[in-house]
């Protein structure tokens, strides 16, 4: 295994639209949303150790989910989680684990993941990242992973690629632009071109090129960690954080290095992925009953189709009876029942739940 290779989990996000799964003080990201067992985090952070020696793994997440990471990651040790003391998006997180990297291993190159992310083929995967790698550090091109496209999703933005031949396998593309999320129409168009595939939000490249590009494109937030490069691992870099993070400009990735960037590939990429940001994209994954529901934890079902329905208490028993097309989640405080055809509506329930206070959203 390859000692400069790192992975920077990112899992600093609330996930609104899991509600009321999903939580501020508890996102989505370190829930078992499919009940197996296993967190999506956990997932994320096994399915990189083929990868990634552990100590090579970082988290970056906001500083009041610190305690719940280690929890659910007792293998990582505390200078491995990165925590933001505001939001800040994507760019600032990344720069900030990039000169953390750069402290200890200036030869490193990094793959940065969501924690919140499923993978259905793990093999294919690793195989992926490694084709990615080897591209990033054979190069000096940004490497992204592009997922084939299975329908014409408007809720994912694109990329499309060049199509010439390729020395690695021919899956591996240089990214002719970035579009936003697209009318259904405009998608239904990308699918029969064939040259769109979904934007991942999983990114590879070498320490030394994506540093070049955040000193070229985002040199106020380059310089701000610069200034700390004597302070990473120290007692002083909590300080230093806490003082220069709420300073920087709120910007993805994509916005601010992805789209202005020169020299960028893409992978093309099928290995089982969904980025499970709404209820219907998990109802796609789950198991299903005869009768079409997708169930995760104790419920008792009976006349209903279609139906998502998750209770994530294990000593608490949900019995449904003739309800068709719908999502039902019970949790310890909240329930939902939502049409499948209105879960665009869960982001105004959670901002009135706001409204009334307490711990519900």
């Amino acid at each position: 295994m390859n000692k400069n290779n790192y992975c920077v989990i990112m899992a600093g996000g609330v996930g609104s639209r899991f509600w009321p799964m999903s939580k501020t003080s508890f996102p989505k990201q370190f829930h078992d949303v499919l009940g197996i067992g296993r967190t999506l985090i956990q997932m994320t952070y096994d399915r990189f150790l083929a990868i990634c020696p552990k100590e090579n793994i970082l988290v970056v997440t906001n500083e009041i989910y610190k305690d719940l990471v280690l929890a659910q990651i007792p293998d990582m040790q505390s200078s491995q989680v990165l925590t933001e003391p505001c939001m800040r998006n994507t760019a600032p997180c990344i720069a900030y684990a990039n000169h953390k990297i750069e402290a200890k291993n200036p030869n490193a190159n990094i793959i940065v993941a969501p924690s919140d992310h499923l993978v259905m083929k793990e093999p294919e995967f690793v195989k992926i990242i490694t084709l990615a790698l080897e591209e990033a550090t054979e190069t000096t091109n940004l490497v992204t992973l592009g997922i084939k496209p299975t329908r014409p999703d408007t809720g994912y933005g694109y990329i499309r690629f060049k199509d010439q031949e390729s020395p690695r396998d021919n899956k591996v593309k240089e990214v002719e632009t970035f579009v936003e999320k697209p009318n259904l129409e405009t998608a239904e168009s990308y699918l029969v071109d064939g040259n769109y595939y979904w934007n991942s939000g999983i990114f590879i490249w070498s320490l030394n090129n994506i540093q070049k590009e955040f000193a070229k494109h985002l040199p106020r937030i380059h310089e701000a960690f610069l200034e700390g490069k004597d302070k990473y691992f120290t007692a002083e870099e909590e300080g230093f954080i806490q003082e220069v993070y709420p300073k920087c400009e709120n910007i993805s990735i994509d916005y601010g290095i992805m789209e202005k960037a020169q020299k960028v590939s893409v992978v093309l990429s099928n290995f089982g992925w969904s980025d499970l940001g709404t209820w219907g994209s998990l109802y796609t994954h789950l198991d299903k009953d005869d009768n079409g529901n997708g169930i995760v934890g104790k419920n008792l079902i009976y006349d209903s189709k279609e139906n998502i329905i998750f209770n994530n208490n294990s000593n608490k028993l949900t019995v449904i009876q003739g309800l068709d097309n719908y999502i039902v989640v019970d949790t310890k405080d909240s329930l939902l029942i939502c049409k499948r055809d209105s879960e665009q509506m869960i982001k105004k329930f959670v901002g009135d739940v706001k409204k009334l206070g307490g711990d519900f959203a």
